[in-house]
């Protein structure tokens, strides 16, 4: 049975669509996931001149060369790494302030860690304007982890690394997920860790994309011949 749509305004439509046409479609089923996505309003965390393209199936630039991650792949970061009222979450990337008011909703407390200062101020305006108080900015380089506020029950990186987080994977706590896209363009894996034990992890590829890489990430060794 096809679900009518009971908002007027125009934002309301543009993200139920963008729920049942994009994210939907892209296997992200789990009903709480869902509701979150229709209760933060995307459009509040791009520029004005974006506001047009918030809920478009593209990656919106937000300064300093980052970019926002489309609707779709946010979607299945939050269904993947499966967020508990009592979770502690970090991510690498603050951004826009989207995905991480979005951790927040979900979430007990969240640590955004962002090189930029630029877009952390931004994202911090943005958090206060939707009430969104459990969220702690950071301005750092954070692409090796934050052990500042370690440990953590969920990391997610924003951006791709061309190599494991081996040293932020040895922040969480056991029973803890990361997620993180690893690889080199054309080829990349969207992944989930899990830690099942002190010493042990679990390594799971859960689907294809490509994401710009994170500033400073540590590079592959290149052989010549």
């Amino acid at each position: 049975m096809t679900q009518t749509v009971k908002h007027t305004d125009s934002n309301a439509v543009a993200r139920f669509n963008m729920i049942e046409q994009q994210i939907r479609t892209w296997e992200v089923l789990d009903p709480v996931v869902l509701a979150v996505l229709d209760e933060v309003p995307r459009e509040n965390f791009v520029t004005e001149a974006q506001k047009g393209l918030a809920f478009a199936d593209i990656e919106l630039p937000n300064g300093q060369g980052q970019t926002m991650l489309s609707p779709k792949v946010e979607g299945r970061i939050l269904q993947a790494v499966a967020i508990k009222k009592t979770d502690k979450v970090l991510v690498v990337g603050t951004g826009s302030g989207y995905l991480t008011a979005l951790l927040a909703k979900l979430a007990g407390h969240v640590h955004a860690v962002e090189i930029h200062p630029e877009l952390s101020a931004v994202a911090k305006e943005r958090l206060q304007k939707q009430n969104i108080h459990n969220v702690t900015l950071h301005v750092a380089d954070a692409v090796n982890g934050f052990a500042a506020a370690a440990p953590y029950d969920v990391i997610v990186f924003t951006g791709s690394l061309p190599l494991r987080p081996v040293a932020a994977e040895k922040m969480l706590n056991v029973g803890g997920r990361l997620f993180a896209v690893i690889g080199e363009e054309p080829i990349m894996e969207a992944t989930l860790t899990q830690r099942v034990s002190e010493d042990a992890f679990r390594h799971e590829a859960i689907f294809e994309t490509c994401l710009p890489q994170l500033a400073n990430a540590p590079q592959a060794e290149k052989f010549e011949f």
